[in-house]
């Protein structure tokens, strides 16, 4: 059983709360007792309920917040409505509000997993002097153990076992962990403190609880298990109470938040099922965690969130795209599509156009071209249009100087002339372009003009040796070869690895997904 004293006002604003519910078909008045007149009303409104209570509450003026409010609620539907109803009127009584006359109005809620009541009256006795409410919150739970016949100190013996048997890394998490259980506790001077109802229960050494700290309370596939739970039963959730209550219901978790009410700044995770206590934000950060958006809306937020970077850098890439998606929405973009947790969203064609072709873009410039030449041939292999928008490098890095030693020892070679097959070996791809030739390495994203490194280009081009023919044979200097012409093996001359060098007509999209151009 528990009982949460809700906020003073001066205007009754609980009132309104609550037939605003009764509205909303949610909730119920189950009893008003002492409202004079306005019992006698066949439809009373909230404002003939906060008159009276104003009007009564006027016997002592020097009170402002003459509004008293508490919540009273059992584990699940334990209690009927009428127990809870007998149980509400003892502990009002025990808190001082049971006198003949005082008025008092009492709002049955159906609109969550457990039976609670609300119950609204004046902090101004009937005789007009001002009901203590000197720790109050303190005296609620004395009242509720009397009722209930709790023996804290056998009850905290039991829960603080309970508790050292869970694995926990800090005090901190130990905390946590006896704050789930309903309890305060502090430390000081090498002593914690675990204390209920404002009244210290039992002290121990921290070396006691320290001596059980553990590194690692929670294993990779619990984490990825809890992260999909959160964001599922977020996702399903209208606020923080209802994801809290539907994961201690459904997979006996508890969070425990940390900071004010309305603006933690942070949370632990007890997990019962695992007797384990982790940081929450392991997990999701808190930000994350507490996002009751609709899954619309979050598309619609990462829409405009690509829309924006965009804007910020024009020649953003898919991968630099995702890297920010993943680490603020858990997201990707692929094949037009923003893709999460299963869902997808199109993107918009525009930004999806847009994407593409700087993902080109970041292609070519991944070769560093230093010429305009350069510049130009990547940008016709790699389908780029908008040649302008291609950064120059104003430098040539190590790598390119390695390779073009090592085009010189396969040039350096007395041959008069020089097989494609030899600069496979060696990873290049040679291309002739308008007279141009480069030698490509599309694994090191090398590019390398051959005529302007003062290459040979002469040995490249295959030049026959003078022969003698007849009918069936030819004769050359160096032997007789017959006229004619063997089967060729698969792979072997115009076949697959000799697309570089008459112009390739492949599937071009691939770029668009980085898988640069097959080698």
């Amino acid at each position: 059983m528990i009982a949460t004293i809700l906020p003073s006002s001066t205007s009754f604003h609980a009132v309104g709360y609550n037939e605003r519910k009764v509205a909303k078909g949610v909730a119920h008045l189950l009893e008003m007792k002492n409202f004079g007149a306005v019992e006698m009303l066949t439809r009373h409104t909230a404002n003939d309920l906060v008159s009276y209570l104003q009007n009564y509450s006027s016997r002592n003026p020097r009170i402002r917040k003459a509004q008293f409010h508490v919540a009273v609620s059992c584990r699940g539907h334990e209690k009927t409505e009428e127990e809870l109803l007998a149980f509400a009127h003892e502990y009002m009584k025990e808190m001082g509000y049971g006198e003949p006359g005082q008025p008092m109005l009492v709002y049955a809620h159906t609109d969550t997993a457990n039976t609670h009541l609300h119950i609204i009256t004046s902090r101004i006795a009937p005789n007009g002097r001002k009901i203590d409410h000197n720790h109050e919150r303190v005296r609620s739970q004395k009242v509720i153990d009397k009722l209930l016949g709790n023996d804290n100190r056998e009850k905290v013996k039991e829960d603080f076992a309970e508790a050292m048997s869970y694995r926990f890394s800090s005090i901190t998490q130990f905390k946590a962990l006896m704050n789930s259980l309903g309890y305060e506790c502090y430390e000081k001077n090498g002593t914690v403190s675990i204390k209920r109802s404002g009244t210290v229960l039992m002290r121990i050494p921290l070396a006691e609880i320290s001596g059980r700290y553990e590194s690692r309370t929670f294993d990779k596939n619990r984490r990825r298990q809890l992260r999909a739970i959160f964001r599922k039963y977020r996702d399903s959730s209208a606020d923080r109470a209802e994801l809290t209550a539907e994961l201690k219901r459904k997979f006996g978790i508890d969070l425990v938040f940390f900071g004010k009410s309305d603006s933690p700044y942070g949370y632990m995770i007890i997990d019962h099922n695992t007797k384990s206590v982790m940081n929450g934000g392991k997990i999701l950060l808190i930000g994350e965690l507490l996002d009751f958006a609709t899954v619309d809306e979050r598309f619609a937020r990462m829409d405009s969130f690509i829309d924006t970077l965009l804007a910020d850098n024009p020649k953003m890439s898919i991968v630099e795209l995702n890297d920010r998606l993943s680490r603020k929405y858990h997201a990707y973009v692929k094949g037009g599509r923003i893709w999460r947790n299963k869902e997808s969203r199109p993107v918009k064609a525009f930004m999806w156009e847009t994407l593409k072709m700087n993902n080109r873009i970041a292609w070519v410039e991944s070769f560093n071209p230093s010429t305009e030449s350069e510049r130009d041939f990547l940008c016709r292999i790699g389908k780029v249009t908008a040649v302008d928008k291609v950064r120059l490098s104003d430098k040539r890095y190590n790598t390119y100087y390695n390779r073009l030693s090592d085009l010189r020892q396969i040039f350096s070679a007395d041959d008069t002339f020089i097989p494609g097959s030899r600069f496979s070996e060696e990873g290049f791809r040679i291309r002739d372009i308008g007279g141009e030739h480069y030698a490509v390495d599309f694994h090191s994203k090398i590019l390398i003009n051959l005529d302007a490194e003062g290459f040979d280009t002469r040995k490249l081009r295959y030049r026959k040796p003078e022969t003698v023919k007849n009918n069936t044979t030819v004769k050359t200097k160096t032997g007789t070869v017959s006229r004619i012409r063997p089967m060729r093996d698969a792979g072997v001359g115009h076949g697959e690895k000799r697309e570089w060098e008459v112009g390739y007509r492949g599937d071009y999209d691939r770029i668009d997904d980085e898988n640069n151009l097959r080698r």
